[in-house]
């Protein structure tokens, strides 16, 4: 089984106290998001082959990795930089920070465990067109040689995602909108461009109506990148969980609502207050998040 922690909060930046917790004790509790009781996973070798981890922050992380590390565990980080302002992001750390810390990873644990999501595009007055190739070519530059794919996607604007960016919008004087296929699929485009530029593979996440001849479907759970990083096969069966996505079989074992970094865009945080109030509650002796 791959380990998947997390798509639905950020546990490297927040919960990495927990998660050692659980690594020690063998044993991690979840519960499904749509309803049912606690699941329980003991994390040992024999049932845990790999990990993915999800974050925007990793450097609190990096006793984690060492742990991993030194038992040949092996783990790839999805590592999600945008470098918005802040008022789509309220508490990220600044990408030059961040970058430093990959370079730490990439020195500490070797090359291939890290890639790059440009993940959310979201288009407002303070994210234009413009912003994002700008963006993309800035960030490209300080990645080139730390990370051999970058993960695209635009927003997907669900209910809580519209009524938060709303809020914000009001908040901080700003307009926002979602654009069409077609303006979506040429931005996507020019980023692939630039990308390929500096030697970063382009990949499109979960959004098949979008893909093109510069973009291939992403696998952010990707089977084939652990097994080369493990040194043996991992074998998991393509299992999404979405329409158009082509991860392989994991099992996720964060919670909703539970991320304080205040991305106004996210798609796992209906209300950013009660995120960080589950955050501040938050017992890091608990079985699960």
């Amino acid at each position: 089984m791959i380990l998947s922690a997390s798509y639905r909060t950020d546990i490297p930046a927040f919960y990495g106290e927990w998660f050692m917790q659980r690594l020690i004790s063998g044993r991690v509790a979840w519960r499904n998001p749509y309803g049912g009781g606690l699941h329980h996973l003991d994390l040992l070798p024999e049932v845990v082959e790999a990990f993915v981890f999800w974050t925007r922050n990793p450097a609190p992380f990096f006793p984690v990795l060492e742990w991993l590390a030194r038992r040949d565990w092996p783990f790839v980080i999805q590592i999600t930089i945008t470098g918005y302002p802040r008022p789509l992001e309220a508490s990220v750390p600044p990408a030059e920070k961040i970058v430093t810390t990959l370079r730490s990873i990439t020195d500490s644990f070797g090359p291939g465990r890290l890639v790059w999501r440009y993940d959310p595009v979201f288009l407002s007055d303070l994210t234009p067109s413009a912003f994002h190739r700008e963006q993309v070519t800035r960030l490209a530059d300080m990645l080139e040689g730390l990370v051999d794919e970058a993960v695209l996607s635009f927003a997907q604007i669900y209910a809580k995602t519209r009524r938060n960016s709303d809020h914000a919008g009001k908040r901080y004087g700003f307009a926002w909108h979602d654009p069409s296929a077609e303006e979506k699929r040429q931005l996507l485009a020019e980023l692939a461009a630039l990308l390929k530029a500096r030697n970063i593979r382009p990949s499109l996440c979960s959004q098949p109506e979008l893909l093109s001849e510069e973009l291939a479907p992403a696998r952010c759970i990707d089977a084939k990148r652990l097994s080369a990083l493990a040194g043996r096969p991992i074998l998991a069966r393509t299992k999404g969980n979405r329409e158009g996505c082509l991860c392989a079989e994991s099992r996720d074992i964060g919670r909703y609502d539970s991320c304080p970094h205040g991305c106004v865009y996210c798609y796992a945080v209906t209300s950013s207050a009660r995120a960080k109030a589950r955050y501040r509650a938050h017992d890091p002796r608990a079985e699960a998040l």
